[in-house]
């Protein structure tokens, strides 16, 4: 996955609120709970980043599909598959 924060960063403490039963699962099961967070929020915050990178380019992105539709691609001739 592509790093979307500086993981060097310094932790800044933070509350949050979590299911009891969850959290004593987790704890129980010596779940590192930042680690988890901070995995699954990276993955989100990607997510999040792809999708408006998708957006802002959906235009570009349809007309370069429809060209190919029409022109086909450079290498259309030269292909032996």
């Amino acid at each position: 996955m592509q790093r979307v924060y500086n993981r060097k960063a310094p932790k800044q403490a933070t509350n949050l609120s979590i299911n009891s039963d969850l959290l004593k699962a987790a704890r129980e099961a010596g779940i590192n709970l930042s680690s988890v967070l901070e995995e699954a929020l990276a993955q989100k915050v990607a997510n999040a980043k792809l999708d408006a990178w998708k957006r802002d380019n959906a235009d570009a992105i349809d007309a370069y599909n429809e060209f190919i539709d029409e022109h086909g691609v450079y290498s259309d001739g030269s292909r032996s598959f």
